[in-house]
C-alpha cells in the first residue's frame, strides 16, 4: 500500500467519525468558510467560533461586508487582536464585490489575490469550497508530518517549508480534498498536539516514525523563536466636562486604526515628575497634575511584551483636546474599537 493511500484513508476514515461538530464543517460556501478561517488565525475555536456567529449574523453574505464602515468590522473584531486582519478582511470582501461581481475566485491563485488571504488560507478555500486538491500546510499539519514521516527538518527553514509542502502535495488525493485537509488540521488540533498528545487514540499511530523511535516530543523543530520586545506605554487619561480624550492610532504600529488615551511611550517606566514633563511637551502648556497612577500593567502580544500604565490627569482651567484628539461621551466611546487593554481599563 502507498504512503499516499494509508495515510489519506485511515485519517479520513477517523475524522468521518470523531471530528468536531462545527458550524463551518456543513458548508461549502466559500464566504463562510474564508470568514472561519481569518477568524481562528491565532484564536482559540471556542473564542473563534463566538466571533463567526457574531459576524455572520451582522454580515451574512460577502456584499454586506463589503458595504461596513472600517470602525464597524473593527468594532466587531475587538478582542481578537491581530487587527490588521479585520481590515484586509474589509477590504478582501470589498474586491470580491467589485472585481469578482460577489464571488470568490475558485482557484488557488486567484484566491491568492485578495488582500491578506495566505497560502494556507487559500488552499482551505479551494479544496473545500471547490474541491481544488492544494494541501494545507499549518502548524497542526506540520506537526502530524513530522511525527508520522520522523522528518527534523526545522519547520521555519526553507528546506523545511519545501519538504513539508511537498510531501503534503503527494499525499493529497484527487477525491475529496477538502476533507483530507480538514482531517489533517483535526488530528493535529486534537489528538496530535503540541504536549501530551493522545497517541493511543491517534489512527496512525501503528505508522508514526515519531512513536516507534520515541520522538514524540522532540517534533516538529524549530530553528528558534523571534526575541520578545519589551515596549512602555503611558496613557494619560483626561476625563473632562462628561467626555474622554481619545485618539485614533496609526496604521504602522500594533492597535492600528483603534482607538486608546494619548499615548507616551518611553524606554523604561517613568515616574509621575517625567511623565508630565513629556505630556506638556507634547500636549501643549502646563499646569496639569496627575490624580492617581494605575499600573504598570503586562500585556503579552506575540513578539512584544507592554508594560501598560494609565495616568488620571486633572487639566489645567480652559484645556482643549489638541489636533488629532477627541473629546467623546462614555456613550460613544463604547461604540469604538479598543484595544483590549484599554477597554478592560475603562470598564
Amino acid at each position: 500500500m502507498s504512503s499516499r493511500s494509508w495515510f489519506g484513508k485511515a485519517l479520513r476514515r477517523w475524522y468521518a467519525a470523531d471530528h468536531r461538530d462545527l458550524p463551518w464543517r456543513g458548508t461549502r460556501d466559500p464566504y463562510a468558510i474564508w470568514l472561519s478561517e481569518v477568524l481562528l488565525q491565532q484564536t482559540r475555536v471556542d473564542q473563534g467560533l463566538r466571533y463567526y456567529q457574531r459576524f455572520l449574523e451582522r454580515f451574512p453574505a460577502v456584499e454586506d461586508l463589503a458595504a461596513a464602515r472600517e470602525d464597524e468590522v473593527l468594532r466587531l473584531w475587538q478582542g481578537l487582536g491581530y487587527y490588521s486582519r479585520a481590515r484586509n478582511l474589509l477590504t478582501a470582501a470589498r474586491q470580491v464585490v467589485s472585481a469578482h461581481g460577489g464571488h470568490f475566485p475558485r482557484t488557488h491563485a486567484g484566491l491568492l489575490a485578495l488582500k491578506g488571504v495566505g497560502d494556507y488560507t487559500a488552499a482551505a478555500i479551494a479544496s473545500i469550497a471547490f474541491d481544488v486538491p492544494e494541501p494545507v500546510v499549518d502548524g497542526n499539519v506540520y506537526r502530524v508530518l513530522a511525527r508520522v514521516f520522523g522528518i527534523d527538518t526545522p519547520i521555519d527553514s526553507t528546506a523545511g517549508r519545501r519538504t513539508f509542502l511537498e510531501l503534503a502535495t503527494t499525499l493529497m488525493p484527487r477525491k475529496h480534498p477538502g476533507d483530507h485537509n480538514q482531517a489533517v488540521m483535526e488530528l493535529g488540533a486534537t489528538i496530535c498536539t503540541p504536549k501530551a498528545p493522545d497517541c493511543a487514540h491517534c489512527p496512525l499511530h501503528g505508522k508514526c516514525i515519531a512513536r516507534r523511535e520515541g520522538r514524540v516530543d522532540r517534533l516538529p523543530v524549530k530553528q528558534g523563536r523571534t526575541k520578545v520586545r519589551d515596549r512602555h506605554f503611558h496613557f494619560g487619561v483626561v476625563r473632562r466636562a462628561g467626555t474622554i480624550w481619545v485618539e485614533k492610532r496609526g496604521l504602522r504600529d500594533i492597535w492600528a486604526g483603534l482607538y486608546a488615551p494619548p499615548l507616551i511611550e518611553s524606554g523604561a517606566d517613568l515616574d509621575a515628575r517625567t511623565f508630565l514633563e513629556h505630556w506638556n511637551e507634547g500636549h501643549r502648556g502646563s499646569g496639569w497634575r496627575v490624580k492617581e497612577r494605575f499600573g504598570p500593567v503586562r500585556h503579552l502580544l506575540s513578539h512584544q511584551r507592554l508594560h501598560i500604565t494609565f495616568w488620571e490627569l486633572v487639566p489645567p482651567k480652559g484645556a482643549r483636546p489638541p489636533a488629532g484628539i477627541r473629546a467623546v461621551t462614555r456613550a460613544a466611546l463604547e461604540q469604538l474599537a479598543l484595544p483590549r487593554p484599554i477597554e478592560r481599563y475603562f470598564q
